[in-house]
């Protein structure tokens, strides 16, 4: 999970992980460059259209969440842990 975190592209991955990544990533900073193909290389790697959907959702879940904290000036929570990090003491 670590090297997911810390750079997906070169992390040790199943090729349908690595497709979603590909997938998230575009559907995160090219959206509007999506196409079907983009679909059919998911089903390729064994996604039904349910696990698609649910991909899709989460990603945008996502994408839309952060954009709002973002907008909204939400700091981080620092009693959560960092990766490899302890939290700090909420004051």
């Amino acid at each position: 999970m670590h090297a997911v975190v810390r750079d997906w592209h070169s992390a040790p991955l199943p090729a349908v992980d690595r497709e979603l990544c590909v997938f998230a990533a575009k559907l995160t900073h090219h959206q509007g460059d999506m196409v079907s193909e983009d679909l059919d290389v998911l089903r390729e790697h064994g996604l039904g259209d349910d696990a698609v959907h649910d991909a899709v959702q989460v990603i945008g879940y996502f994408n839309y969440i952060s954009r709002i904290a973002d907008a909204l000036g939400v700091e981080a929570e620092t009693f959560i842990p960092s990766w490899g990090g302890a939290a700090k003491e909420a004051r």
